[in-house]
C-alpha cells in the first residue's frame, strides 16, 4: 500500500477540484475498498471506444474531452434545516488523490528545475457522470483523461473507474491509482513539453502511421509514470519514517500495466488481436516502457519516440 502523510495531502487539496454533483448512497467507501496494487498506464474505457468506433484522438490517456466551475462536493454540507454533514464513501479517496497530485508534481518541479525549466502545476477534476472541458463534453464512458486545450491542460477522473479497473480487468489497488495519475500528468508534461503538439503535426503530415505516434505518446507517458515511481520508491514519508511505496507495489503494477495492454483488452472483449487498431500499446511495451522509467528514474530515457520511430 503506498504510504503518506496527512499534512501532505493536505497541501495537495490545492491541486484537486471536486466536480462531482452529489455525494452519497451506494458505491465506493474510500481506499480501504480496493486491494492494494496495481497500475495504469491507458484509459481503458476510452481504448475500448475507440475499437468499437465510438471516438478518441490520443491526444490523452483517452479521449481528450473542460472547465465547468459550477459541481462542487456536498461532503461536510449541512441542510437548512440542520440534518447531518452528507458523508462521503471516498473521502479517503479524495485524499489520496490530494497526495498524489502534490507528489507526483513535486516530483517533476524538482526534474525541470534541474533542467533549468519551469515546471507548471496542473489539476486534478474529479467529477462523476460526465463534466464539461475545454475540450468539450466528457461522460465517464471515456475513463480517466488529460485536456491539452490552452485554455484546460487539467486532468480528469470519475473515480468509479477505479472500480472497473479493479473488477473488470484485474488489476486493484492503491498503486493501480497512483499509476492512472501519473500517467495523466506525464501527458501533461507532453503538453507543457511540445511534445503533443509534436506528436499531432506528426500524425497530420503521416496520417498512415497515425495510430503509431499515439502508442509512442502514451508508452512514453508510462515512462514517466514510472519515473515518478522511482522517486517515491526512494523517499521516505516524514510522520512514518517508512518507504512511500511498499513492498510489492511496483509487481503489482506491472501486473496491470499488462493487464491494460491493448492486445489483453482485444482478447478479453472476444475481439481478434489485430496491431493496426492499437493506440497506446501491447501489455509487454506498457510493461517494458514503465519498467524502463521506473529502473532509471531518468525522463531522458522515456524518448520513445527515438527508440521506435515510425
Amino acid at each position: 500500500m503506498v504510504r503518506y502523510d496527512k499534512s501532505t495531502a493536505e497541501q495537495g487539496s490545492k491541486y484537486v477540484r471536486d466536480r462531482r454533483r452529489s455525494i452519497g448512497g451506494g458505491g465506493r467507501r474510500g481506499r480501504g475498498a480496493v486491494a492494494a496494487g496495481g497500475g495504469i498506464g491507458a484509459v481503458i474505457i476510452a481504448l475500448l471506444a475507440v475499437l468499437f468506433g465510438v471516438g478518441g484522438d490520443g491526444s490523452g490517456g483517452g479521449t481528450t474531452f473542460g472547465l465547468d466551475t459550477t459541481a462542487t462536493s456536498l461532503a461536510g454540507q449541512v441542510d437548512s434545516g440542520g440534518a447531518p454533514a452528507i458523508v462521503d464513501p471516498d473521502a479517503d479517496t479524495i485524499e489520496y488523490m490530494e497526495f498524489l497530485m502534490i507528489d507526483i508534481q513535486d516530483t517533476w518541479d524538482v526534474y525541470f528545475d534541474e533542467a533549468g525549466l519551469t515546471y507548471q502545476p496542473t489539476l486534478l477534476n474529479v467529477f462523476s457522470g460526465s463534466v464539461q472541458t475545454g475540450c468539450g463534453n466528457a461522460t465517464s464512458a471515456v475513463g480517466p483523461f488529460y485536456c491539452p486545450a490552452p485554455n484546460d491542460m487539467q486532468v480528469y477522473i470519475d473515480l468509479d473507474f477505479f472500480d472497473e479497473l479493479s473488477t473488470r480487468f484485474g488489476a486493484p489497488g492503491d498503486f493501480a491509482q497512483a499509476y492512472v495519475i501519473a500517467h495523466e500528468v506525464g501527458h501533461h508534461l507532453q503538453s507543457i513539453l511540445g511534445i503533443s503538439d509534436a506528436v499531432r503535426n506528426a500524425q497530420d503530415q503521416d496520417p498512415a502511421n497515425r495510430n503509431q505516434y499515439s502508442i509512442l505518446q502514451e508508452l512514453q507517458a508510462d515512462c514517466f509514470a514510472g519515473v515518478w515511481a522511482f522517486s517515491a520508491n526512494n523517499r521516505l514519508t516524514r510522520e512514518s519514517g517508512l518507504p512511500i511505496i511498499e513492498e510489492g507495489d511496483i509487481e503489482e503494477g506491472l501486473a496491470a500495466a499488462a493487464s491494460v495492454g491493448d492486445d489483453r483488452i482485444q482478447a478479453q472483449a472476444g475481439m481478434s488481436i489485430d496491431p493496426h487498431t492499437w493506440t497506446h500499446g501491447s501489455s509487454e511495451q506498457r510493461i517494458r516502457w514503465f519498467r524502463e522509467g521506473f529502473e532509471t528514474g531518468d525522463p531522458e530515457a522515456c524518448d520513445t519516440f527515438a527508440a521506435s520511430n515510425p
